[in-house]
């Protein structure tokens, strides 16, 4: 199923000399199937936010449930991409695409046709062989989609995974996300500093406050997938929209783009 909640959702980062609250009161509920996008400052705790819904952070304050039961760690259903790829240099694109298959143990058959089926998915079929540091920033950033894919992800978390790439190579990679969402019908959180990307693939935008972060706002966006909306004017009005509140709750403070990579 996927639904996915944060209550009233805590969590500070405790360092040697001072305290860090990154969110505070944080409450949020995605449903099952939906495309939830994620905006804000620098520094508001989205990502922590995201690090929390995939069990490698610990709240200090409230729960984080996913299908109705608090996640205590890393759950089997669930995929996260990073920002950095997170792909092991030393292995192939075939073995980056297979390794959580093979780190839950399931048997080289069904391996091979998960990893197999998810690089041609991503169109990197013909590059089983090859090292990341063979590829294209974009061709990288599709090999972590193709991992993520392998696993059978009812939940799918994306913190900033487009960040990094030109605006061409980041709009392609948009598309396929979408395309992906739109037929497997997994649940998705993505974090993103771009306006412009969170009202493409967010089907509710959720704008969060500086730090420590809370929801400050949530916009609907019931265009969202549908065929040319991008260059619709309804596109350009939400965008002009989020761009308002963001400014209201003083987060055009920090570098959120209208579109493009930052």
């Amino acid at each position: 199923m996927g639904t996915l909640s944060f209550e009233k959702v805590g969590l500070t980062y405790t360092g040697t000399d001072r305290s860090v609250r990154a969110l505070e009161g944080f409450d949020l509920s995605v449903a099952s199937g939906e495309s939830v996008a994620i905006i804000g400052p620098s520094g508001c705790g989205k990502s922590t936010a995201l690090l929390a819904a995939s069990g490698l952070l610990q709240p200090t304050a409230g729960r984080v449930l996913v299908d109705g039961m608090s996640v205590t760690g890393p759950r089997l259903k669930t995929a996260l991409i990073l920002q950095d790829f997170g792909l092991l240099p030393w292995k192939t694109v075939y073995h980056n695409a297979a390794l959580g298959l093979e780190i839950r143990g399931i048997g080289a058959t069904e391996i091979r046709q998960r990893a197999m089926m998810s690089l041609a998915r991503v169109g990197l079929a013909d590059f089983t062989d090859a090292f990341p540091g063979e590829l294209s920033g974009g061709m990288r950033q599709r090999l972590a989609v193709a991992r993520a894919l392998a696993l059978d992800a009812d939940l799918l978390l994306m913190d900033e995974p487009l960040s990094a790439l030109d605006a061409l190579t980041r709009e392609d990679l948009q598309a396929l996300l979408l395309d992906i969402w739109l037929q497997a019908g997994h649940t998705s959180v993505l974090v993103t500093h771009s306006i412009e990307e969170a009202v493409f693939l967010g089907r509710r935008i959720v704008v969060l406050t500086p730090r420590p972060g809370r929801v400050a706002a949530v916009v609907d966006n019931p265009g969202m997938g549908e065929a040319g909306y991008r260059a619709s004017s309804v596109f350009y009005e939400q965008c002009v929209k989020l761009r308002a509140i963001l400014a209201e709750e003083g987060a055009l403070q920090a570098p959120v783009s209208v579109g493009g990579a930052l």
